[in-house]
């Protein structure tokens, strides 16, 4: 699924009206509609049992159901209406269950209050109550929002002007439709919309966003001070790009991209801003399966062989989680290089591990001239994983040059592997690999290799994603909820899968495992990257899903599932 910035959905609703020459009527008129079915959606989900204990059935299509009587298609024959009763439909019964409805359609003075508007007329069609109350005197509005309010005012649609504290305002109501700000609106809102945004959040009613909620960020997903917040939100044309990250993810609840007759394939002069991981994304946009199905004649030494360089005395399990993962994940064989001292402690852990024991003066910890062991290793292997449980020791910079520089073959970079690259110049001092990069921050060591803050990091992840890998030359798996993928040829990739559960010591150590191995299976960069993440996000579902609670939840746990 295609993401586009606020700037990009402006360009493409341009090109869909001057170039392809479908009127700007046409589509306030499919989003309005869109709108309206999600929020009659909604409500039947919501209504309560009918009288006679059933559900209220979803409102079917009018006419002849031909399926059932094929004969009478095939003959074209009329039938008595009383014998055919049972295949005449009507929405009476819809109405009912809907009858109790009564929801306030917030209105803006843009575009998007245009929508909310023709919203407003097709519930009203459907038998709820509606209001509409406007930020501002409906005077205010301009081009097809005007043209959509002269029909509401000939069609006796009751509206008001929003007044600040006024009594009643949400009196009566069973749900409001945010149509205030839509994704052109910039900074938080302000005069009446925050206002209004206040005392709708306080009202305590649902709320249904139309494009997105009134004072969300639509290309970072930051929230302004106030924001709305949905219980769904329905994206039209496009998912916005700050959707998908949080706390604009929390704050849009459940969301739904609806077609309003913007075509589905962006125009040749938009790039869109990323698209969502999904099974469909990776298997047509990448051509990765997540099945991962293994050759009939295939052996050991087709799927791969990866060197771990990681662990320490007082971080060992870190190294065995990627270990442990890069075979679960479908690997040939790995082999962890690790300080001798730590052998003896370790032995057997992972039967199915080797292990290359390098001098490290009996401490446990890692020296620089154990590099020189690292890169005999890499000969016979065909990916490098450095970083998980490495822990910091002198001489450390010149340790992980030696690795960057002299590897011609596929690295991934984690843990205090990324902190030391940060210490030492970040990737600006260190010269661009040919071979495969990626490296797997959480936020706090983004913000090290950015010389950012966390928070700034936070704000706005796609693009920095975007601009770092673009800029140095490197994958980057920026982690944490709605992990984001970027590439060096600018493509990003949000994925859609984890759960809160996976916020637990070693989750990060598995994922860096998971794309190793990936990599040493024949996968490139963004391949391994992509699908690892996907997998590990799947995993951690079904590792929660056996579990009494998320917090029960380990790294282990994640590994088993894959």
């Amino acid at each position: 699924m295609q993401l586009v910035t606020s700037e990009q959905m402006r360009e493409i609703d341009q090109y869909t009206i001057n170039m392809l020459g479908i009127p700007a009527m046409v589509l306030m008129e499919n989003a309005g509609r869109a709108i309206a079915e999600e929020v009659l959606a909604y409500c039947r989900a919501n209504s309560p049992r009918t009288t006679d204990g059933r559900q209220p059935a979803q409102r079917p299509a009018w006419g002849w159901d031909w399926q059932k009587h094929p004969a009478d298609a095939k003959a074209g024959a009329r039938q008595d209406i009383q014998a055919s009763r049972e295949v005449i439909r009507s929405d009476a019964g819809d109405r009912e269950a809907l009858a109790g409805e009564c929801w306030l359609i917030l209105i803006g003075k843009g575009n998007n209050g245009g929508d909310g508007l023709v919203c407003a007329r097709h519930l009203a069609d459907a038998g709820l109550g509606v209001r509409l109350l406007y930020a501002e005197p409906p005077e205010s509005l301009r081009g097809d929002a005007a043209a959509q309010h002269a029909i509401a005012e000939r069609l006796g649609l009751p509206r008001s002007v929003y007044t600040p504290g006024e009594a009643g305002t949400f009196s009566g109501c069973t749900g409001i439709v945010d149509a205030l700000l839509g994704t052109g609106a910039k900074g938080p809102p302000r005069g009446a919309y925050a206002s209004l945004i206040r005392e709708a959040i306080g009202s305590g009613l649902p709320i249904i966003a139309a494009d997105i909620p009134s004072g969300l960020d639509a290309d970072t997903g930051s929230l302004h001070d106030p924001c709305i917040r949905a219980r769904k939100t329905v994206s039209l044309a496009f998912m916005k790009a700050g959707l998908t990250q949080y706390p604009g993810a929390e704050a849009a609840g459940e969301v739904v991209v609806r077609y309003i007759g913007i075509p589905a394939a962006l125009p040749p002069h938009v790039p869109g801003a990323g698209q969502l991981l999904t099974e469909a994304s990776l298997q047509s946009g990448l051509g990765v399966s997540v099945d991962r199905i293994r050759q009939a004649d295939g052996h050991k030494g087709t799927y791969g062989h990866v060197l771990l360089a990681a662990g320490s005395l007082p971080m060992s399990g870190a190294a065995l989680l990627s270990a442990k993962a890069a075979l679960r994940a479908g690997c040939g064989l790995a082999t962890w290089a690790l300080p001798a001292a730590l052998l003896p402690h370790t032995a057997g852990a992972v039967p199915e591990l080797m292990t290359a024991p390098v001098p490290d003066d009996g401490n446990g910890a890692w020296s620089e001239a154990a590099a020189d062991e690292v890169l005999r290793l890499m000969q016979a292997r065909d990916v490098l994983a450095v970083g998980p449980g490495l822990g910091r020791f002198p001489g450390e910079a010149g340790f992980l040059r030696a690795l960057w520089e002299g590897i011609p073959r596929p690295l991934v970079v984690d843990a205090d592997a990324l902190n030391i690259l940060a210490a030492a110049g970040g990737l600006a001092a260190w010269q661009r690999r040919d071979a495969a990069t990626v490296l797997t921050p959480h936020p706090g060591e983004m913000a090290r290799l950015a010389g950012l803050s966390t928070a700034e990091v936070q704000r706005d992840r796609l693009g920095l994603a975007r601009s770092f890998a673009v800029q140095h030359g490197v994958t980057l798996v920026l982690k944490g909820a709605r992990t984001v993928v970027a590439d060096p040829d600018g493509s990003v990739y949000v994925n859609t899968t984890g759960h809160p559960g996976m916020a637990t010591g070693g989750s990060g150590d598995v994922l860096t495992g998971i794309i190793a191995s990936l990599l040493a299976q024949g996968l490139s960069a963004i391949q391994a990257a992509a699908l690892g993440v996907y997998l590990h996000g799947l995993a951690g579902e079904r590792a929660a899903s056996a579990r009494w609670t998320a917090g029960s939840l380990l790294a282990g746990d994640i590994i088993e599932a894959l």
